[in-house]
């Protein structure tokens, strides 16, 4: 017999697996497209909700915030009402009295100076009998005070319940500053009655003997306007406090 010719058999299994994988991929495929337009219908209907969600956030937030502020308003108002307001009378007082406000008005002008080098002096006389010492100026400072001084001023500076000034040898050392002779202080108040006050001193009556033997300089003017500038430096209180139940307040 004359050989017959066969074609190549494939497998029934390897067909039926090809046949499988086909259906599948097209299922696949199928599911594949529901999801995506599915997909494509959700996402506006997520985002919407999202937006909305954060609008509603956002308007709980902005309604706490008008209610903080409305609770704000209220404690000020309350404060406002509550804490009184102080005297302007005793504000400005208190000012002038602390040296933190200007001030001007009459007064004396009060200076002092060392004796003249080329002097003859007596010779029981000493070097330092012929400077301006710390107590003279204190001596000063003290009967102006003690006359009803207002204001006061020594080489310009306003004097205040603080001030403290030091001298060594013929400097002045004052608010950080020295000075070196003439020295004077202004005072702001009744020249009359500061007038009256220097010549009771009795610092100043000894002083006023030296200036009499050594030729220490002391003069007194009285002036229609004496200028006292604010103090510019710090007040601070290191001891000193208002006791409990003082009423500074009208």
């Amino acid at each position: 017999m004359a050989p017959q010719s066969h074609g190549t058999r494939t497998p029934l299994r390897a067909t039926l697996s090809a046949t499988f994988v086909l259906i599948l991929a097209g299922l696949l495929f199928t599911a594949n497209a529901r999801l995506s337009g599915g997909e494509e219908n959700r996402q506006p209907e997520n985002f919407a909700e999202l937006v909305r969600q954060e609008v509603d956030r956002g308007d709980d937030l902005l309604t706490e915030v008008e209610g903080l502020r409305s609770a704000v308003d209220t404690l000020s108002e309350g404060l406002a009402t509550e804490v009184p307001a102080l005297d302007p009378a005793l504000d400005v007082s208190s000012g002038i009295e602390a040296g933190m406000t200007a001030v001007t008005g009459a007064g004396l002008r009060v200076q002092l100076e060392d004796a003249p080098t080329n002097r003859p002096q007596p010779p029981e006389i000493v070097p330092d009998d012929l400077v301006v010492h710390q107590q003279d100026l204190e001596g000063v400072i003290n009967a102006l005070w003690a006359g009803g001084a207002e204001a006061m001023t020594l080489q310009g500076e306003r004097v205040t319940a603080l001030t403290a000034f030091r001298c060594v040898g013929n400097v002045l050392s004052l608010h950080g500053r020295v000075y070196s002779p003439p020295y004077v202080v202004e005072a702001v108040g009744d020249p009359q009655k500061l007038q009256a006050a220097l010549d009771a001193s009795e610092p100043l009556s000894i002083y006023r003997e030296y200036v009499a033997a050594v030729g220490l300089g002391y003069s007194v003017e009285t002036r229609d306007t004496i200028d006292a500038p604010a103090y510019t430096g710090v007040l601070t209180l290191e001891h000193a406090s208002v006791p409990a139940g003082t009423d500074v307040y009208r």
